[in-house]
Order: C-alpha cells, then sequence, then structure tokens
C-alpha cells in the first residue's frame, strides 16, 4: 500500500537570494563557468552520490544510473554515501558528479548555515526534485514514546554525521520546545538506528526517507514498531519557521502492525550536480530522468514527473536542465 500526500506547495523561505534561475556567476543559470554547451571535457565516467543501503536513495539511484548509462550513453555508478550533506560536499569538492539531497539541505548548503556554517557553496547547481521524504520518528511500543515531548531523557538516533536527517530532528524538536541536550543523542545509519532499536540499545530514531523504507520494513519482522505523531499545531509551526516543511502523512499499513495513519511532514528528495558539467550532458541526463522514470520499479518513481521537477527548488538550476524545463514550459510553483 502506498502512502497518500497531503496537498502540499514547497516553497523555500524569502531569505533566499538566488532565483530559479539565477544570474550569479558562480552559480549561475546564464552563462555560467561550467562548460556550456561544449561536451569535450566531461568525464567518460559520472558518479551517482545516494545513501546509506538500506534506504531509498541507494536502490532508486541504482535505477536511476541504469537510466542515464542507457539513455544517455555514459557509464554511470550509484555509490552508497552519508547522504545529503556529504553529497553536496563531495559535488563541491569534485569528488562527485551527481549526487541525491533533500531541498532543505541544499537550501541549507547555499545559505552557509547548518551543516555548511560559514562554508556556503556555489557550484553546486539543482536538476530537479524527485518525490516527498517523509520524516518518520520511529520506535516500539514498549518504550512508552508517544509524542515528539516523550523522547525527552531518551536515547535518539538523529542520523548519521553529515545527514539531513540530523537537521530535521533538531527543528522539529526546537517546535517542540527540546534541544539535543534534552535526549542522548546517538548519530546512526537507518541500518544502525533499526538495530539499536531491536537490541534495546535506543529508544527512537529519526528517520528521513521515502516510505515504505528498507530499515523500518525490516525492524516489522522482529519488533511492533509504532511511529511518533507530529501534530497539527507543530506541523504548521514548523512550515512557518522552516517553508521548505510541508504536511505529509504515512498511511496505516504502509508497515506491518501500523494500524493508524501518522501525521508529520516531509521535505523533497531532489538531485544536484556539480556545475562543471557541460550544459548538453545535464539536458540530456535531465530528459533522460523525466522521461523515463516511469520505467523504473521503485515505488518512488510514480512521483518522479516532469511537472513537479521544480518543486521546493529555490535556488539556481543548472543551465543544461533549465534548457530542458524551458522547452517544456516548466516553471516554478
Amino acid at each position: 500500500m502506498k502512502k497518500k500526500l497531503l496537498p502540499f506547495t514547497f516553497i523555500l523561505g524569502a531569505t533566499l537570494v538566488l532565483g530559479a534561475c539565477g544570474t550569479s556567476d558562480d552559480n549561475g543559470g546564464d552563462a555560467s563557468e561550467n562548460d556550456g554547451g561544449d561536451s569535450t571535457n566531461d568525464p567518460e565516467l559520472l558518479s551517482l552520490l545516494t545513501g546509506g543501503t538500506s534506504g531509498t536513495y541507494y536502490p532508486l539511484g541504482g535505477e536511476i544510473a541504469s537510466i542515464i548509462t542507457n539513455e544517455v550513453g555514459v557509464q554511470t555508478d550509484a555509490q552508497s554515501s552519508n547522504a545529503s550533506a556529504e553529497n553536496i560536499a563531495q559535488l563541491s569538492n569534485n569528488s562527485a558528479d551527481l549526487a541525491f539531497t533533500q531541498t532543505d539541505v541544499m537550501s541549507n548548503a547555499i545559505e552557509g548555515v547548518n551543516s555548511f556554517e560559514d562554508e556556503a557553496v556555489d557550484n553546486v547547481l539543482a536538476i530537479g526534485s524527485l518525490y516527498p521524504e517523509t520524516v518518520q520518528i520511529v520506535t516500539t511500543s514498549g518504550t512508552g514514546i508517544e509524542s515528539v515531548e516523550d523522547l525527552a531523557g531518551k536515547t535518539v538516533s538523529v542520523g548519521a554525521p553529515g545527514s539531513g536527517t540530523y537537521v530535521n530532528a533538531e527543528q522539529i524538536l526546537e517546535v517542540h520546545g527540546l534541544t539535543m541536550d534534552d535526549i542522548d543523542e546517538q548519530h546512526l545509519s537507518f541500518d544502525e538506528s533499526t538495530s539499536g532499536i531491536q537490541d534495546g540499545n535506543i529508544d527512537a530514531a529519526f528517520i528521513t526517507a521515502g516510505t515504505p523504507t528498507g530499515a523500518v520494513s525490516g525492524l516489522t519482522a522482529t519488533n511492533d514498531i509504532s511511529l511518533v505523531p507530529i501534530s497539527e499545531d507543530k506541523v504548521n509551526e514548523l512550515i512557518e519557521m522552516y517553508p521548505y516543511y510541508a504536511a505529509d502523512l504515512v498511511e496505516a499499513g504502509v508497515y506491518e502492525g501500523l494500524e493508524e495513519e501518522i501525521h508529520t511532514v516531509a521535505v523533497l528528495a531532489m538531485i544536484a550536480v556539480s556545475d562543471s558539467l557541460s550544459d548538453d550532458l545535464v539536458y540530456n541526463i535531465t530528459e533522460a530522468l523525466y522521461e523515463n522514470a516511469e520505467t523504473m520499479a521503485h515505488d518512488k518513481a510514480q512521483f518522479i514527473q516532469l511537472e513537479n521537477a521544480l518543486d521546493g527548488i529555490g535556488f539556481d538550476i543548472h543551465p543544461g536542465a533549465q534548457r530542458y524545463y524551458d522547452e517544456h514550459d516548466i516553471s516554478s510553483n
């Protein structure tokens, strides 16, 4: 059974000074310092950074890499990683070509805040959005955790170092009057988080990923899980403070034993790209992705649609991708 999404519009905050197709020389949506239409300097092998092997990025990334390889004719390899923030850092350091990330993390990187404090990134651009990523607070019935406030004093995984999950956890705790000091924070991957819950070493875990998430589904084989809801007033407060969030819910039955729908929030997964890739190559990658998404087997492929490609994108788009969107009259919502 698939998760239903509440209607929403992702609008990044007015603090962003970069438009959807900016004119900055560093990051620009027009004539930036990349290779432009000249593809002679493009690599013969592309790397696509994903996330942990038990999350959504890795399997979906493998399918996207295959599409790029087959449709564009450039061998593309999907690689596991620590996900969003680390992925952008590696793109910025020219250690990778393409990467999954979250729209909120991309915004942080451009603004130089949170994981990118005083280290703003200006050489990584957007290709487009993929699907909503649900913030899931996973626990078990025996912990007595029924609300975010109940996390106080508990041992809680808040995501791997360099992940967007950490920032999500910090912000959700914030609107509930808590900080990381109020919990025993653990920096674990999704697999490590669910293993810790199974072993009784941790009480709960923040997991930001498309549902159903493999690590969470695996946990249901040994434990009766529950997801901690976020109340409507806190969802609204969070969205007001951080407009890249949206109301979301996990439908009953998405996980074994989950009998009621759970209200929470989501951000958007997206593909980011090094500005060193040529316009022509990125145009072809964008075309291949959005025109072949329906051939992918992954459950999240249903959300990868051209008309939604610029949702949540309030920062510079690679000129090659922008050319493709212009040809199809796609603009930011």
